[in-house]
């Protein structure tokens, strides 16, 4: 009785280990079944981040640029091998160097109470020995000890030296596009651009932000597809072209380190921006080819304006410069219509949709005297300006320019129509050359959570299989 009872006792452990093994056998098949599963999905996933849209459409642009005339490929080459080097030497040059500004604080919609942190934020003051005796006047506009707009910040006073007389054979008339009133000198005064460049200036916070936000907000929405009119949808695009190509500039030329003075390209802060935003890209290269097409379009009377700044030398390679520009072989064969404007205003309501933008836009431009820093102020009313100007020459007279009704430009108009398609292009060179930069690195973090997923699932399996194989030979 005892023998039968042990035998069947050792039946029983024998009958519990087999049922074990095969639980721990189901187990370890178990695990190797999840981690085969897992690692196909991350394969997967592998392989769809190196033919993603994300990686591919939205970073790489190609084909023609939305509602203009030429392909991305073309604009990179054109701009690269051309433009870019003949307006870098042209925003050089006396005549494009100095443009005329009225830097008042006075906000038309609320009071200013913007923030600048750094010096970097006023306008930097010109040496007198600068310019020839003739350019040289008292100065004007703001006294020295007014610090109401410069936030009581005495660095931040403008210099006022140079002469009005420094551009001759210009007429003086305001723009329909923007509120800055051209004739009246008794408040403007030159700054000399190359003095006080497009930069990071510490300038941000909610003072910052309302900016953008009046401009995006009260003038020009955003647009959805097939919800707005083509002209509404060109203004959206020109202002977000616009700030894209700013927001480069801050980060192309950024205070790294301020106790050491140490500046240099935030990439990081580029990608925030613009870079990881395919629209924003777009825009910029829209707003270039439109600002190129109004340049293109006043040629003859570019060609035969009068670049006088009283320096012989320096005015002949500006006129030099122009012309190379309007008549380039290779632009003109690539990209001769950049932008068509005469799509534009179609219809009976044209006019009127003509006028309701235009009131956009000059309410834009009344904006930038609440900018809060004073050399961003000086930046967004030049670069304002420049794209008033463009808007002026495309739309004059229905698009088309009339024999009885001649495009006539201020001096100042010209400085800033040229100065911006300078900052555009520079942002075009800009992208051209960090997107690339930055598809590598965004393709290589996607690939690290996979890489270490693998390696968490391998750990994990070895850990399991060898739990379960020791159990096994108990």
């Amino acid at each position: 009785m005892v023998e039968e009872t042990e035998v069947n006792e050792l039946k029983k452990t024998e009958n519990e280990k087999r049922r074990s093994g095969r639980k721990l056998g189901r187990s370890a098949i178990g695990a190797i079944l999840v981690l085969m599963i897992a690692f196909g999905v991350t394969f997967l996933y592998t392989q769809k981040g190196k033919s993603c849209p994300c990686f591919q459409d939205s970073r790489k642009y190609t084909g023609i640029v939305e509602d203009c005339c030429c392909d991305y490929e073309t604009v990179d080459t054109i701009n690269g091998a051309v433009l870019h080097p003949l307006l870098q030497g042209l925003v050089t040059t006396p005549f494009f160097r100095y443009f005329k500004v009225k830097l008042w604080c006075d906000c038309p919609f609320w009071p200013d109470d913007g923030m600048c942190k750094l010096r970097d934020c006023s306008v930097c003051e010109c040496p007198e020995n600068e310019f020839p005796e003739s350019f040289r006047r008292p100065p004007l506009g703001l006294a020295a000890d007014d610090l109401k707009c410069q936030e009581g910040k005495p660095e931040a006073a403008v210099d006022r030296t140079l002469d009005s007389k420094v551009f001759r054979g210009w007429i003086e008339v305001d723009n329909p596009w923007t509120v800055d009133d051209e004739t009246d000198n008794g408040e403007m005064t030159y700054v000399n651009l190359l003095l006080n460049p497009e930069r990071y200036t510490g300038y941000t916070g909610p003072s910052a932000r309302r900016i953008w936000d009046a401009i995006y907000s009260e003038n020009c929405p955003k647009y959805a597809s097939g919800e707005i009119c083509q002209e509404k949808k060109v203004l959206y695009k020109l202002i977000s072209g616009l700030h894209s190509s700013i927001s480069i500039h801050i980060a192309a030329d950024y205070l790294l380190d301020e106790t050491k003075n140490q500046w240099g390209t935030n990439p990081d802060l580029m990608y925030d921006r613009v870079l990881q935003y395919p629209e924003r890209v777009r825009n910029l290269y829209f707003t270039f080819l439109f600002v190129l097409r109004a340049v293109t379009k006043a040629k003859d009377y570019l060609e035969q304006a009068e670049y006088d700044t009283g320096n012989p030398e320096e005015d002949l390679k500006a006129q030099s410069l122009i012309r190379q520009l309007l008549y380039n072989p290779k632009l003109q064969a690539a990209c001769p219509v950049p932008f068509d404007e005469a799509k534009l205003w179609k219809g009976q309501s044209g006019p009127e949709l003509k006028q309701q933008i235009q009131k956009q836009f000059r309410n834009i431009s009344a904006l930038m005297d609440c900018v809060g820093c004073e050399k961003c102020r000086l930046w967004g009313k030049l670069q304002v300006l420049g794209l008033g100007t463009a808007l002026k020459i495309l739309f004059s007279v229905d698009g088309e320019y009339r024999h009885d009704q001649h495009l006539q430009l201020q001096r100042n108009e010209v400085i800033a129509l040229v100065n911006l398609l300078n900052r555009l292009s520079e942002s075009i060179k800009l992208v051209q050359e960090m997107s690339p930069t930055f598809e590598k690195t965004m393709k290589g973090l996607s690939l690290q959570p996979a890489a270490k997923f693998i390696s968490s699932w391998n750990r994990l399996l070895k850990t399991v299989l060898g739990d379960r194989l020791r159990k096994l030979t108990l």
